[in-house]
């Protein structure tokens, strides 16, 4: 019998049933036919943020940053090289804590860049500070 995952688009945030076997075989979005996996972290908003937490069946690594903080624009794009490791067997996630300010308050966010992991709806578990890919990658395999 074959399992399977419920993924979140990230362009129109509708559930989508994948087999798991095939999360890697480039999913379509069965409502908008955008592809469910790009390689990239997803920006997330007030908006869309609990449909993924809440509904995707993936684990999902959420960077907490914001545009004037020099440590989280320098880890951008070791999180953009994580996503493309660790995709489609991970999502990941960008919460802009300036324009986002009621989630980051919801979650407590004291420092940034802060990235926590979220799975089956719940945090499991969170780090604060900048890190490079390799440590990014390793940490969340630890974790998750």
């Amino acid at each position: 019998m074959s399992t399977s995952k419920i993924v979140v688009c990230p362009h129109c945030h509708r559930p989508n049933r994948l087999p798991e076997a095939r999360l890697g075989d480039q999913g379509r979005c069965g409502h908008c036919q955008s592809p469910l996996f790009d390689g990239k972290p997803i920006v997330l908003t007030a908006a869309s943020f609990d449909r993924h937490i809440d509904r995707s069946e993936l684990p999902i690594l959420v960077d907490f940053w914001a545009p004037w903080c020099g440590p989280c624009r320098a880890m951008a794009p070791a999180f953009a090289a994580a996503a493309q490791q660790l995709e489609p067997g991970t999502r990941l996630a960008k919460v802009n804590t300036e324009e986002e300010q009621a989630l980051a308050s919801r979650f407590a966010i004291r420092s940034i860049p802060t990235l926590v992991v979220f799975r089956n709806g719940r945090e499991i578990a969170r780090q604060a500070g900048a890190m490079d890919t390799a440590s990014i990658v390793r940490w969340l395999r630890a974790v998750s």
